[in-house]
Parts: structure tokens; C-alpha cells; sequence
């Protein structure tokens, strides 16, 4: 992981205006209010017996967790902020706004600041569909408070 290239993507994407449509972008995804970055991704796990991914998972959380230190100089310390009742509450029907609602439905928290100078919120976090998916570490940059 390069936190300093990481750095430059959240800062670029905190000034960024947000596209008016739903699409990919050159770090991952966005749309009206938000940018979703995929700073890095794993190998997937389909031949692993269990060894490889828990050790990835530990690796991603230790690399979320570094960037997370450095954000932090800047913004005071993260919010750690839960996302499984904002998943939990989106499949029981309640109408989550983007990005909210689909990311709580592969990142169970991520680290929040509402940024300075930017009015804008930052999240990290480590991101897996599915035990054989790989993992990503993800930032995300919006403009929507947190349910």
C-alpha cells in the first residue's frame, strides 16, 4: 500500500465536483453526491483453505488503519461507525440514501471524519462481498451524512 498515493485520491476527490449520473471513474465508482474509491484489492480466495484470507483481512484492516492515522493529523480522530444496522435496516425495507445503503451491504464499518475545508464526509473501510471475493480498501467521499 502507498498511503501517499491513497492521500492524493482522497484529496483530489474531496475537491472534485460529483458526477450528475451513477457510472465507474478512474478509482472506482461514483455518482450524484458521492465518489467511491477502490484503493486497493486483494486475490480472490476460491483455492484457499482459510489461511490466505484471514491473513489478507488482517493486512487490509492494518493498511485501513494506517491511512486512517494519517487522515487523522488532519481531521482529529475517525468516528469508527457501524454499518450493520444501516445494512440491516435497508434489507428490512427502509429506503437508505446513496452511498449508504449499498456500501453497508459489503463494508461492515468504516473509519468517518466530516473533512475541513470540504464539507464533505470521508469514510474508510475494508470492503468483501463474499468469503471467496477479494477484499478492497475503499474511500469513500460524499456529500450525504450518515444515516
Amino acid at each position: 500500500m502507498t498511503i501517499a498515493r491513497h492521500l492524493v485520491t482522497i484529496d483530489r476527490l474531496c475537491a472534485e465536483e460529483f458526477p450528475t449520473a451513477h457510472g465507474r471513474s478512474d478509482v472506482g465508482a461514483a455518482g450524484p453526491g458521492y465518489h467511491l474509491a477502490e484503493l486497493a484489492t486483494s486475490e480472490d480466495f476460491w483455492d484457499d483453505d482459510g489461511t490466505a484470507r484471514e491473513e489478507t483481512e488482517v493486512q487490509f484492516e492494518a493498511d485501513r488503519d494506517a491511512l486512517s492515522e494519517r487522515l487523522a493529523e488532519r481531521w482529529g480522530p475517525p468516528d469508527v461507525f457501524s454499518l450493520w444496522s444501516v445494512s440491516s435496516r435497508s434489507q428490512e425495507g427502509e429506503d437508505i440514501p446513496e452511498p449508504w445503503g449499498p456500501l453497508s451491504s459489503h463494508v461492515p464499518d468504516v473509519h468517518l471524519w466530516q473533512a475541513d475545508g470540504h464539507g464533505r464526509w470521508v469514510a474508510l473501510g475494508v470492503s468483501q462481498w463474499d468469503k471467496e471475493l477479494p477484499f478492497q480498501l475503499v474511500a469513500l467521499i460524499t456529500e450525504t451524512d450518515p444515516p
